[in-house]
């Protein structure tokens, strides 16, 4: 890529170098181990750093503990752009390519590629860590998406296990008359319709000619719409807020929505929370396209942020590949609340952890139907989505044409539009090339 193209990349690429540089300098004569610090939130990290430090010598953990997304997010642009007290790994907060073009990211391709070349992580986890041709952070991978039905409310009203996305609308129509939502689309989450166009194989950004091109007319994202938009037209979802959480659960809990894409990671949620529906509860595979050649899942991974200015980049490539793809670190994770471990997406073999995600009661005697369905979701993961340079503001934008249309006040076909036109004017807006547009 060249030309304007190229200048988010540019940019982020220069701001902060020589921050690193000097601080490379500084500890050039320091002696004893080198310290990395770490920053993450997530319950129960500090095992998993003290077993890092019992086992290594020569480089040891800081661990600082952030109090949630948002703050690690605004410490890290505060550390960088002042070029002071940059942490080396930090839990992920966003997209690689948007923190890159934030110019938040140190290109770790030397430190990272001979992990790379051992296939150490799997190909669709090292593809959310890189941009052209170079890493920025360590894979972390991804949680498989799957379903999960309440089989007692599917079995009381005569519907079959739904195959397709095809049968999932069919049985919201049957199950509308008696006051019952075969799924639930929150007005604040479009994540349906991102998985459904990455189920289909496609991504809202590519590249094309040293430009990008913008893609939420493609035939992937329109045949992603047309599902939610049978699902809205039809009036068999509901629109239960994820911000009131409690809430949320006890709605799922009542039998009055019954149809939930899930992943590993929200399985102890609903186990810790649900009570009048414990035990109805089926693991499904995810519903398919009806004319889907191959069984797929959507699979866009996570990364574990390496950020511009750490003075250690070999030491926190280190650091963060040993967090997410160790033995050591994996069994360190273990939860005694729920019995489960950290889920390792980013690894080829994730199967010695699985049966610990499976709760013991919320699948009820359907629970051994977990761990296949789970495997088979891993290995059916692929990863189409490309993130462009502004999908950040993007997505904002798009959360707030998805309340309008899953509310019926505007159609799908007219989000489409919306986002296209809105998505290329915002890159032209910040000089960056658009192909075909």
């Amino acid at each position: 890529m060249d030309g304007r193209s190229r200048r988010w990349l540019a940019a982020a690429l220069a701001v902060g170098m020589t921050f690193t540089l000097a601080a490379c300098g500084e500890d050039e004569t320091a002696s004893g181990p080198v310290e990395v610090e770490y920053w993450a939130w997530s319950p129960n990290i500090e095992p998993v750093v003290a077993k890092f430090n019992e086992t290594h010598t020569d480089t040891k953990i800081k661990f600082v503990k952030q109090a949630d997304n948002p703050t690690a997010a605004g410490g890290l642009r505060n550390a960088v752009a002042a070029g002071q007290n940059v942490p080396c790994v930090v839990q992920s907060f966003g997209e690689v390519p948007s923190l890159l073009a934030e110019g938040l990211l140190a290109d770790v391709t030397e430190q990272l590629t001979p992990y790379i070349e051992k296939k150490i992580f799997t190909d669709t986890a090292v593809k959310a860590v890189t941009v052209e041709g170079k890493y920025y952070s360590v894979p972390a991978g991804a949680a498989p998406s799957f379903m999960m039905i309440n089989r007692a409310v599917y079995d009381q009203h005569g519907i079959a296990v739904p195959k397709t996305w095809d049968d999932i609308i069919a049985a919201g129509i049957k199950l509308k008359p008696h006051g019952i939502q075969v799924m639930n689309l929150a007005g604040e989450d479009p994540s349906t319709l991102v998985n459904l166009t990455q189920q289909a194989g496609g991504s809202w950004y590519s590249v094309q000619d040293n430009a990008w091109k913008v893609g939420f007319l493609s035939p992937e994202s329109q045949k992603a719409a047309a599902v939610v938009q049978q699902l809205v037209d039809n009036g068999v979802v509901a629109n239960q807020t994820y911000t009131d959480r409690p809430a949320l659960i006890s709605y799922f809990d009542q039998g009055k929505m019954v149809s939930l894409p899930t992943a590993t990671w929200q399985l102890s949620n609903y186990e810790t929370n649900f009570k009048k529906s414990l035990g109805d509860w089926q693991p499904i595979d995810l519903p398919q396209y009806a004319d889907a050649a191959t069984f797929v899942t959507p699979a866009h991974g996570a990364a574990t942020l390496i950020p511009k200015g750490c003075p250690h980049l070999a030491e926190a490539t280190e650091v963060a590949v040993w967090l997410n793809s160790s033995k050591d670190a994996i069994d360190a994770s273990y939860l005694p609340d729920t019995g489960a471990y950290a889920w390792p997406g980013a690894i080829p073999d994730p199967s010695p952890w699985v049966e610990s995600v499976v709760p013991k009661n919320l699948f009820g005697d359907r629970r051994a139907e977990a761990v296949p369905v789970i495997l088979k979701a891993t290995k059916a993961g692929i990863d189409p989505w490309v993130v462009g340079p502004n999908y950040t503001g993007v997505f904002k934008e798009l959360q707030d044409q998805w309340a309008l249309a899953v509310t019926k006040k505007i159609s799908l076909q007219q989000l489409l539009e919306h986002m296209q036109t809105y998505t290329v004017e915002d890159l032209k807006t910040k000089g960056i090339n658009v192909a075909g547009n």
